[in-house]
């Protein structure tokens, strides 16, 4: 098959899957096998973080926590926005155990910098949950001259967890959970053109590739660091601001078959506090709380145990290049 009829064939296997399986109803008919007593727990002792917690999925995650008695870091962006959902997570759910950070994970410099600050500031963390996500219209690059986009997704992600991972490890039953998208189904590793200056920008393609490095991550650090559990998980198709902002028209004609943000956020909350979550390998790709392949069938978007580490050896070298001294 030729590219062409590949990427076809992988973007219509692709949005089949998706009307099967990613949308409210697909939800719906799923959580009849949920496990209802998997969430009634109490995470009262436990030190969360969240990134991108103001809105969308992020802010069901926190409230859905907060609920069950956990101490919540949101980190986020916008002060404003971040103080009114904290307002209405401590009003709705009673905790004031909630704490907002303003962290723009664009700005690759100042992540290193929150990490280190972070560590030394608090005890414990039992579970980071990188949610934060950007996709742009037009490539725009930051003040270390890299892709925006990729200095959200990937190297914020990259640098956000490895930074904490001590801090993880120190504590009790520590777990990692990363939002990523199905739309990494259509994109096989790309270990050059990191920041995408070769060729046409295309935001949700970029985006879906972003999306994919997440999902190698995960994979290889739960190879390297054995005591933490690692996860990835598709949220599903959700009506969020971002989704409504980035795929307009996208959005307009699914609107009546998206997600809720709390729908959208059930398998990252389940991940995050249950028990049966924790006995699943780590390092996989989860949907509606359960083990899925992170690839579509017949796709060839499988890389080599090398491409992989090539790509870890990539991040770690430049992530090196914007660690404070």
């Amino acid at each position: 098959m030729g590219n062409t009829t590949m990427s076809l064939y992988r973007n219509s296997a692709w949005f089949l899957k998706g009307m099967t399986e990613f949308t409210r109803g697909a939800f719906l008919s799923a959580a009849k096998h949920f496990v209802e007593k998997d969430l009634e727990v109490s995470m009262a002792g436990r030190v969360f973080m969240i990134t991108g917690a103001n809105s969308g999925i992020g802010r069901a995650t926190a409230m859905a926590i907060a609920k069950r008695g956990g101490t919540v870091h949101m980190v986020c962006r916008n002060k404003d926005k971040a103080e009114e959902a904290r307002a209405d997570i401590v009003k709705e759910s009673g905790n004031k155990e909630i704490y907002v950070h303003i962290l723009d994970l664009s700005e690759t410099r100042k992540v290193w910098e929150f990490a280190e600050a972070f560590k030394r500031k608090y005890k414990a963390l039992n579970v980071l949950i990188n949610n934060a996500g950007c996709i742009m219209s037009e490539r725009d690059v930051n003040a270390e001259g890299l892709e925006k986009s990729f200095a959200t997704n990937v190297m914020g992600v990259y640098i956000l967890t490895k930074g904490l991972i001590p801090l993880l490890e120190k504590s009790a039953e520590p777990r990692v959970i990363t939002v990523s998208s199905g739309g990494m189904l259509v994109q096989k590793l790309r270990t050059g053109n990191l920041q995408t200056e070769i060729g046409r920008y295309d935001g949700t393609m970029v985006y879906a590739q972003h999306k994919r490095q997440q999902v190698v991550m995960t994979e290889q650090w739960a190879k390297t660091h054995s005591n933490v559990h690692f996860s990835v998980m598709h949220p599903g198709w959700v009506d969020t601001p971002a989704v409504a902002n980035a795929m307009p028209d996208f959005h307009q004609s699914m609107k009546d078959s998206l997600r809720t943000p709390e729908q959208g956020a059930d398998t990252a909350v389940w991940l995050a506090i249950s028990e049966a979550a924790a006995t699943k390998p780590s390092g996989s790709f989860f949907q509606d709380r359960r083990m899925v392949s992170a690839h579509l069938p017949l796709a060839w978007t499988h890389s080599s145990q090398l491409e992989q580490q090539k790509f870890m050896s990539v991040m770690e070298d430049l992530a090196k290049t914007f660690q404070p001294h």
